[in-house]
Formats: structure tokens, sequence, C-alpha cells
């Protein structure tokens, strides 16, 4: 079930890289992104990780970037690591207030 939605996602976010514009910084950052989205839904952390690290270096806006400390921060919490899933949880909170309703049900 889950392959079927990740190629479906793949195939949208190739179709947005082509008609959006954006620099090829932004791009290269998206593609990162998903990437680390795929990664991460097929149980693959550490690539996911990667890539995700990678989208970090890349990217600058910091709404987006909030969404990538995000993913992050759900890794840690994944492989047992709550402290530091709390500060990329927090890096995200940071850069994106909106995070804070998800981050509840997170966190009860």
């Amino acid at each position: 079930m889950e392959i079927l939605l990740i190629r479906p996602f793949q195939l949208w976010a190739n179709i947005l890289l082509r008609i959006i514009p954006t620099t090829s910084g932004e791009k290269e950052a998206f593609t990162y992104y998903r990437d680390g989205m795929s990664a991460q839904s097929e149980g693959n952390y550490a690539e996911a990780l990667q890539n995700y690290y990678e989208a970090m270096r890349l990217e600058i806006d910091p709404y987006d970037r909030s969404y990538i400390l995000y993913n992050i921060g759900l890794i840690h919490t994944s492989n047992g690591e709550h402290t530091k899933a709390l500060e990329y949880y927090f890096r995200a909170l940071e850069r994106n207030p909106f995070f804070a309703p998800k981050l509840l049900i997170i966190w009860q």
C-alpha cells in the first residue's frame, strides 16, 4: 500500500518541479526533500536523513526548512532518540509556529 502512495507523490513532485518557476537550487533542495520522504516512508531512515541534511544545506526558505526539520525529528522519534527529536521539533517551530498542533499530537 505504501508503495502505491509513493509513486503518485513522486509523479506529482516531478510535474511540479517542471511547471513551477523555481531556481535550480530550489529544485535541487526539493529533489532531496522528495527523496528523503520516499526513503522515510520505506523505513530507510539513514538514507532519508542524508537526503534531508542535503536539502537543509540547499534550502533557504524558513518555512520549507521547517518541514525538513520536522521530518528529521520524526525519524529521531522513530529511532527512540527523543532528546534529539525535540531539538529538531523546536527548530521547526522557530521557523513555523503552525507546527505546534502537530507536535502536541506527537507528544500525547
